[in-house]
């Protein structure tokens, strides 16, 4: 099985206490790329949840949202400090008497000084919150697995199909060659018998012209290679697992053998079926960018 590195997972976890999201969302990358946007108070298990993700992807830039909801009733407490209500209320009479203005204290003014109503939030229990959260994150990974399957498997019979069409066009290449040197045998023996106006032929001079042309735009190394990288990409698809890189690999070497094909072409035909093989190659890398 081959995975596409493109790919989106959710998991969710709720409690009575709270609730905890995942999404992952993930596009190609070289290497294993992750972004992790938590809340500020857990923070501190960014770290385990990095080496928790690598455990399951080996490719791909991954950004993973993780969210919580504090449900709990009392999660936050408001506290009155009634000796420091006092001092204010005290210092701001003494401040009324002082200059002489009307003492117009009310309680909304007092409660927004400094430290005389403290918010705290309740301790989070992270040890509880990291179990359940790993819970909604095998969820999403889960479902990021299968999304990456599935573009896999198109991934998979789109290149075998693109391998088969290349398969086609080196069999038409080949097909082509004696013809093609033939051809150049009988341009050959035409312009002879122009320039010599119906004189003796050297046949042996014509057949020696006619083996260093043959052996100048022979592509018969190349299409064995380039059908052994076919054989070899083909096998790798079926096998599976982390064969991005590898297929990277191959294509470029295809590549090269087609190019070598296409300089070689001293025929309309040989070169549209070249250019045919670089085209579908160029598809095939494009595809192969995407397989983890």
């Amino acid at each position: 099985m081959i995975k596409s590195m493109t790919g989106f997972g959710r998991g969710e976890y709720v409690s009575d206490d709270f609730k905890v999201t995942v999404e992952i969302k993930a596009v190609n990358h070289r290497y294993c790329d992750l972004s992790i946007k938590l809340p500020k108070k857990l923070n501190s298990l960014d770290t385990k949840i990095r080496t928790y993700v690598k455990k399951a992807v080996s490719r791909g830039k991954l950004d993973i949202f993780i969210g919580y909801e504090d449900l709990a009733e009392h999660a936050v407490s408001v506290s009155l400090s009634e000796t420091v209500s006092r001092q204010y209320y005290h210092e701001l009479e003494n401040l009324s008497n002082l200059l002489g203005i009307p003492n117009d204290i009310t309680v909304m003014r007092l409660a927004r000084m400094p430290e005389v109503l403290t918010v705290t939030e309740e301790e989070t229990d992270l040890d509880r919150i990291e179990e359940y959260l790993k819970e909604a994150l095998d969820q999403a990974l889960n479902q990021f697995s299968e999304s990456r399957s599935r573009e896999g498997d198109h991934l998979k019979e789109d290149i075998l199909n693109k391998l088969s069409g290349m398969d086609a066009n080196i069999t038409e290449i080949e097909k082509r060659y004696p013809q093609m040197v033939a051809d150049y045998r009988k341009k050959l023996e035409d312009k002879v018998h122009e320039l010599l106006e119906d004189g003796s032929i050297d046949e042996n001079r014509i057949a020696t012209e006619v083996v260093l042309y043959s052996d100048k735009i022979c592509v018969d190394e190349e299409t064995v290679r380039l059908r052994s990288h076919i054989k070899h990409m083909s096998a790798e698809l079926i096998s599976g697992g982390s064969i991005g890189r590898k297929l990277d690999f191959i294509a470029q070497e295809m590549n090269r053998e087609a190019n070598t094909i296409l300089s070689k072409a001293n025929d309309m035909e040989i070169s549209n079926r070249a250019i045919d093989l670089k085209t579908e190659i160029e598809k095939i890398r494009e595809q192969v960018q995407n397989i983890e």
